[in-house]
């Protein structure tokens, strides 16, 4: 079973790509701009090209039978029927939450035709570099909404949740939730990187618009609608689901192991 993983140079990408090899898949294709960067191991087959670039595709998909299908909104559409027209057999997309941002990626894979498994993320574990500059220059987290709360997700398990779903078709069909095993406000998550520091972080709750002007700073122009985004979170938490523990057959990654593991992102470089 030939598998192509798009957007491999891309962190979750490059990390289905592991996942595959270490589950034993043997035909495996990345579509890369960048194989240097990519650094993918020894048997991979490398397709030079880019969702972005349609014309780079047919080549890329001819002989696949699944495709694990990145998110890239501009030309998803396009991408989609070529992999209909080359006969790909499947497509694993990433998306996110339904009816959010992302759901034009399962809207355009569900057109195509092909058998799918949509794979719905919520808010990834490394967003919360959005507060490295912070953590870098002292001891204090300012931000807003400090009791809002969602069940955020390593990106490892999400590429194992991919590769798993790449090669079990008992999955095609399925609309895949995925979350954390914890519920975790703002404040919280603090907590737990200083934990993982070894240091004690406070966080300073800021109106609406201090925040937005603080967070604009790593943000930019998404400042404002990710703050709104949390007074919805403070009041309507995001429950956790077991999606990952049922489908890996272990658990799902904590965000303190995830602070441990990324210390880096968190200190003077």
């Amino acid at each position: 079973m030939k598998i192509l993983v798009t957007g491999a140079t891309t962190n979750i990408g490059r990390m289905v790509v592991d996942e595959l090899l270490a589950l034993g898949a043997d035909d495996v294709r990345a579509l890369t701009v960048d194989p240097v960067r990519a650094a993918l191991p020894a048997g991979v087959e490398i397709a030079r090209g880019f969702l972005g670039r349609p014309s780079t595709l047919p080549a890329a998909y001819a002989g696949v039978d699944v495709l694990y299908l990145a998110p890239y909104l501009p030309t998803v559409t396009e991408a989609c029927r070529l992999a209909a027209e080359a006969g790909v057999g499947r497509i694993v997309d990433l998306a996110g939450p339904k009816g959010e941002h992302w759901q034009a990626v399962e809207d355009a894979v569900e057109a195509s035709g092909l058998p799918f498994t949509h794979l719905e993320p919520g808010e990834f574990m490394a967003n919360a570099a959005i507060w490295s500059r912070q953590i870098r220059a002292g001891d204090e987290v300012r931000d807003a909404f400090g009791a809002a709360a969602n069940a955020p997700i390593a990106q490892e398990d999400i590429a194992v949740v991919a590769a798993r779903a790449l090669l079990d078709e008992g999955l095609v069909g399925r609309s895949l939730e995925l979350t954390g095993p914890e519920t975790l406000s703002r404040r919280r998550k603090v907590e737990l990187i200083g934990q993982a520091l070894g240091r004690e972080l406070r966080y300073v709750e800021l109106p609406r618009d201090e925040a937005v002007a603080e967070l604009t700073t790593d943000m930019g122009e998404h400042a404002a609608w990710y703050v709104d985004g949390l007074e919805m979170l403070a009041a309507y938490p995001q429950p956790v689901v077991p999606t990952v523990a049922e489908i890996a057959g272990r658990p799902a990654t904590t965000f303190l192991e995830w602070a441990r593991r990324n210390v880096d992102l968190f200190e003077d470089r």
